[in-house]
Formats: structure tokens, C-alpha cells, sequence
């Protein structure tokens, strides 16, 4: 098998098994219990909420488990559009956020907010200047994302940070973070940021947790109410074991970042130069910033059709963001791309298991699926 869609969920880690099974056997409790073993799973809590922020460069305090990407992203927004309702009703984002920002946007836009889509050039990467302009005396909130899903993208959140601090200082600032988590250092206080979203099945941790980093010097409202688990900002039980998972995940990775994004990189430029080898006129969609997602082109041959045939040859990747499920990529729409080029576009996406003779295998089967589509 030869899995190269890292970007729609990864492998878990054979560690992050070990430590969600020993909280699923051995050291079950609830941490809200006041027994022993309650006493000790909030202590194991406290321990792995400190490991997260330290990847998110928070303090712990400043980190809430959640179900996932989705969850921390809707409990942002709305979270932030609640908060600063009295004061207005302009949200800021752009044409190429993942599927959990732009409909949680069209709910607010149902509700009466006005939301301004920035556009992309033609690379994937969205304007400091065009964002400086967007914003308005009303402009309550900012929605971005760190690192785009399907071309790899890295938007100027610094810059839009420093901007926003300056023009618009009462406006919350949001970023998704989810792809952005190990590909680049995460430094939420240096970009101005006062709320960041991750997700663990991205890092080799499992389906089901994320974490949202909520900046201590703000409030915002919960998403989910109940118990009061999550200093009151997310009700019910924790996740334990997938909470050990995605902590155990985080320490590896992080561990391991250096040596991991070399190996990417490596990977990234191998499939450039085979692509150019084999396929010559192949065409690569964006500019990307980060080793780990690279979106090519093959006109003449349907990314659907061409799925199948790298499939049938065990090689895994995608046509697009895999919350779209095969809908047309509006991330290469907003930059501009020719419906031949959309129809025709793979995204290969890596992680550190990844080896060359993966990326051959894609050759391969590249060429076979030409052979069979390509008129």
C-alpha cells in the first residue's frame, strides 16, 4: 500500500495506541471523579493538556479539547461573533477556507452578519494589502487558515495579525491551524492571534480530538454546555484515551519535527523531479510553502477516473480537500485555474512514513492511467 493523502487523516502513531489503550484498560477513570483513580486521571489531564500547548505554543490554561478541527473552529466563530455582537456584524475570511469556516460564515451571514470573501492570487496565497483594505469600522472578526489544505499555501498571519492590531484592535482574530500543526512552529501570541484551531488525526494521533487555543486574555461564549468539563468551555466527559493519543502524538512530532520536515522536503523534491522526468507536462497547482502538499495537474485525464486507477495499483491520495467529497475544488476555482486544469487536479500529501518508493508507485501508476485517459 502506498498512502499518500496525509492531508485527509493520517495512520495513528503505534505510540499514541499504547497510551489510549493503557486509558481504555488500566487507568480509566473520570477525571471529575473524586475517588483515586479520578484524582489521577485529572492529574494524567493536567499532564497532557501541558504537552499540547506547549506544540501550540500556549500556556495550558489556554487549551480546551474538543472533538476535532470542526468543533474548534465552530466554537471560534460563533464564539467570537457572539461575543463582539453589540459592537458589529463585519466578519473577514476568504474564498479558499476549509468547508468548517465558510458555512459556519453563511450561518452568520443567515443571522444578519456580512462577511467579506477575500480572494487569492494565482499561487493560493491571500494579500496583506487586499485584507487591509476589507477591514471596516465594524469588523468584529478574522477567520484565516495557517497552511492551505489542498495546494500548501502559508498566509502572511503575522502581517494580518500586526494589521488587524493596528486598524481593527477590537476585532477577534482566528486561525486555522489544523494543516499548520508540524509544518510550521505554531506562535499564536506573536501573530496577535486570540483563537487557533488544531485536530489530532492530522499527526498520527486519532479521529475525534482537537483542541482550540483561546488566548487568556479574552472570553468567548460556549459551543457546548452541560457538566462544566473544560474550565466550562466544552460540557462532557473528556476523551481521555484520545486525549493520551493526541498528547503522545504531539511529544513524537515534536520531537521529531526537524528530522521529519528535512524527509519531506526531500520527498516533495523527488516527486518534482520525477514528475518532470516522467510527465513533463504536468503542471503544478500553486506555490506551496510547506514540503507536505503538492497539487498537480494532468489534463486530459478526470482526477475521478484517475483515483480509481491509482487505486486499483493500492496508491492512496486525492482529488482536493476530503470534506468535499468529490464536489469541484473551490480553493483552485478562487485562484483562478481552468476548469480543465480543476477537473485534472491530484493533491499528494505526505508524511514522515513516507518513502521514495511511494512516490514511484504514483509514477507508475500515473503513467498507466495516461495510457488509459489521456485523448
Amino acid at each position: 500500500m502506498h498512502y499518500l493523502d496525509n492531508s485527509a487523516t493520517t495512520a495513528v502513531l503505534p505510540e499514541a495506541v499504547d497510551a489510549m489503550t493503557k486509558l481504555m484498560v488500566t487507568d480509566f477513570g473520570n477525571p471529575s471523579s473524586q475517588h483515586s483513580m479520578g484524582i489521577k486521571a485529572a492529574k494524567e489531564l493536567k499532564n497532557y493538556r501541558q504537552k499540547v500547548a506547549k506544540v501550540m505554543g500556549a500556556d495550558a490554561q489556554e487549551i480546551t479539547f474538543t472533538s476535532g478541527g470542526t468543533e474548534s473552529i465552530n466554537t471560534a466563530i460563533f464564539g467570537a461573533a457572539y461575543k463582539n455582537r453589540h459592537i458589529g456584524r463585519h466578519i473577514v475570511t476568504s474564498e479558499i477556507e476549509h468547508s468548517a469556516v465558510k458555512n459556519a460564515c453563511k450561518r452568520l451571514q443567515e443571522d444578519g452578519y456580512i462577511v467579506t470573501y477575500l480572494k487569492p492570487d494565482e499561487t493560493g496565497h491571500i494579500s496583506a494589502e487586499d485584507f487591509e483594505n476589507a477591514l471596516r469600522e465594524d469588523t468584529i472578526l478574522v477567520s484565516l487558515m495557517l497552511v492551505n489544505n489542498e495546494v500548501g499555501t502559508l498566509q502572511p498571519v503575522e502581517k494580518i495579525g500586526s494589521i488587524l492590531k493596528s486598524k481593527a484592535p477590537k476585532a477577534i482574530f482566528h486561525i486555522d491551524a489544523v494543516q499548520g500543526l508540524f509544518r510550521v512552529p505554531l506562535t499564536p501570541k506573536k501573530w496577535n492571534c486570540h483563537l487557533m484551531s488544531v485536530s489530532g488525526h492530522k499527526i498520527g494521533a486519532p479521529k475525534g480530538i482537537g483542541a482550540l487555543y483561546i488566548s487568556k486574555d479574552i472570553k468567548i461564549r460556549p459551543y457546548i454546555v452541560g457538566g462544566g468539563q473544560e474550565n466550562g468551555m466544552r460540557s462532557g466527559t473528556e476523551p481521555m484515551p484520545n486525549i493520551a493519543g493526541f498528547a503522545t502524538a504531539c511529544e513524537i512530532r515534536q520531537k521529531n519535527m526537524s528530522e521529519d520536515l528535512k524527509h519531506i522536503n526531500e520527498l516533495s523534491n523527488y516527486l518534482k523531479t520525477e514528475l518532470k522526468r516522467h510527465i513533463p507536462w504536468a503542471v503544478q497547482n500553486g506555490e506551496p510553502d510547506v514540503p507536505h502538499v503538492f497539487n498537480v495537474s494532468l489534463e486530459g485525464c478526470k482526477s475521478e477516473v484517475m483515483l480509481r486507477v491509482l487505486e486499483s495499483r493500492e496508491v492512496y491520495v486525492s482529488a482536493g480537500s476530503a470534506c468535499a467529497k468529490g464536489k469541484e475544488s473551490t480553493v483552485l476555482k478562487a485562484m483562478g485555474l481552468n476548469n480543465k486544469r480543476i477537473d485534472s487536479a491530484i493533491r499528494v500529501s505526505f508524511a514522515p512514513f513516507n518513502t521514495k518508493e511511494d512516490i514511484n508507485a504514483l509514477i507508475d501508476a500515473f503513467k498507466q492511467g495516461i495510457k488509459m485517459l489521456k485523448r
